[in-house]
């Protein structure tokens, strides 16, 4: 008989690529770890794992087990949120890993809603990129992440995890005030091909949307200046430093100074932001309402297709991306 907490040990391993990386996302020891794993081939008679450089790969075997593994966990959060909707008053604590523009835009006016339609749930926000909360809800650290598609991003028919389309939005070009093109009504991402930039470091989802709109536009932009803070990317650009593509939702807050935003003309330039869970666990009884209040924040406050295009004289939030 195969123990469930091996095949959760396996998709550690083969979503971290180390023993030790995995051992660390479980709370365990690697020693631990390679223990169960051993333990498992024993039980199943096939080698599971393979060294690759410095890491470790599922072998063919493997694959078919973890594809199995992810199957059977799915259904086993399936059976904890029946459970749980049979004898639950709906109150407990749900975790949200969130970007903090997420937290701003949907989770923060989610979480007021909750307290008049379920205040028996406690929420507990998380600040995390994407690229860092969807690991954390794969490793059982948060239930729910806020999080945006990127490059590297799991697949929306990804066996472990269960989506919900929050919003999408575009990104505007920020350009100093006595920038060539500020006078223009949309600019061209081609035409900023020779100019200094100022983006999010690499890692944050928000670089690969900028890298790939330069892709697009034919060039590798020159990214002279780096911070995951868009009041900062946007104070840089104001002081003539360089130019950016920022977040329509992150255009607002407190006046920016020395800059003007302006739409694009050549190239669409785009965000999608969701909601996702383990897979099985999108009805549990304390998730469920969380989703929804999420989903219902989204309606309110982003209309289809995104915040309005931003006016020059229009302000920058607090947040990052």
């Amino acid at each position: 008989m195969i123990e469930m907490r091996r095949l959760r040990i396996l998709r550690a391993v083969a979503d971290h690529g180390t023993v030790t990386a995995a051992a660390a996302a479980l709370y365990l020891t690697p020693s631990a770890v390679s223990q169960q794993l051993a333990a498992l081939e024993s039980e199943t008679g096939q080698r599971l794992l393979e060294r690759n450089g410095r890491g470790i790969r599922l072998t063919a075997t493997g694959e078919i087990l973890l594809d199995h593994a992810n199957t059977i966990l799915a259904q086993l959060e399936r059976a904890e949120a029946e459970l749980a909707a049979y004898t639950s008053g709906a109150a407990g604590e749900v975790t949200v890993a969130s970007f903090a523009t997420g937290i701003a835009l949907v989770l923060a006016p989610a979480i007021a809603e909750l307290a008049d339609t379920a205040p028996g749930i406690r929420i507990r926000v998380r600040d995390a990129e994407g690229d860092e909360s969807l690991p954390m809800v794969l490793d059982g650290e948060a239930d729910v992440a806020v999080a945006v598609e990127y490059r590297g991003a799991p697949r929306e028919d990804d066996q472990r995890l269960a989506r919900v389309p929050l919003y999408s939005e575009a990104f505007d070009a920020v350009l100093p005030v006595g920038h060539r093109l500020a006078g223009a009504g949309k600019v061209r991402v081609a035409d900023l091909a020779d100019e200094p930039w100022i983006g999010p470091y690499p890692g944050n989802p928000c670089h690969d949307v900028v890298m790939l709109a330069c892709e697009y536009a034919g060039f590798q932009p020159r990214l002279q200046h780096s911070s995951d803070d868009f009041r900062a990317v946007v104070a840089l650009a104001g002081a003539g430093a360089g130019v950016a593509l920022v977040p329509r939702s992150a255009l607002r807050g407190t006046e920016p100074t020395g800059v003007v935003i302006r739409p694009l003309d050549d190239v669409a330039v785009t965000r999608r932001v969701f909601a996702t869970v383990r897979r099985g666990a999108e009805g549990h009884p304390l998730i469920r309402p969380v989703l929804d209040a999420l989903r219902a924040a989204a309606e309110t406050a982003v209309p289809p297709g995104g915040p309005s295009p931003a006016d020059p004289d229009d302000s920058l939030s607090s947040s990052v991306c």
